[in-house]
């Protein structure tokens, strides 16, 4: 049995989720062993960090919501909407790839994470690409009359 787009972009977004996951993991480990995390903004109450921590909470819930819609809606409107989305996050994460690689202390692991993350996030492209153009293709194909129903002996007209 084939795997169609929609579960590949589910399965796709689920590992990249797990991935940023592990990434946040992965920074915060050094604190578990007695040692300091790299700082990246100095902060002395949560007030100071909030706008980080909505930014953090919406770049992980629209994955969320993300394999939600692609669950529940077979619009075309949502497969470009999304497609987008995929785009955006492949472009987010090449910036933090970039700007990781430009910090004084380069955390190695971190790069190797990201850049997986980074592949990750263009075979999504790909994926969620095909699956848009699957649905304008059958459209066209469907308003040109190219596409025909099979008569019952499964020959076409």
């Amino acid at each position: 049995m084939a795997v169609n787009n929609r579960e590949k972009i589910i399965a796709l977004w689920t590992v990249f989720l797990l991935g940023i996951l592990f990434h946040t993991l992965l920074g915060l480990m050094p604190l578990f062993h007695g040692l300091s995390v790299v700082e990246s903004q100095k902060a002395t109450s949560m007030s100071d960090i909030s706008g980080i921590m909505w930014l953090m909470l919406g770049f992980f819930v629209l994955p969320m919501l993300a394999i939600i819609a692609t669950t529940f809606t077979d619009s075309r409107r949502y497969r470009v909407i999304h497609f987008g989305l995929t785009v955006f996050y492949s472009v987010m994460n090449l910036i933090h790839l970039v700007a990781d690689l430009l910090l004084p202390q380069i955390i190695w692991y971190q790069i190797a994470l990201m850049v997986l993350l980074f592949l990750i996030g263009l075979l999504l492209n790909v994926v969620a690409y095909q699956w848009m153009r699957s649905q304008f293709h059958s459209n066209k194909l469907l308003t040109t009359g190219e596409l025909r129903a099979p008569t019952t002996n499964g020959s076409r007209d």
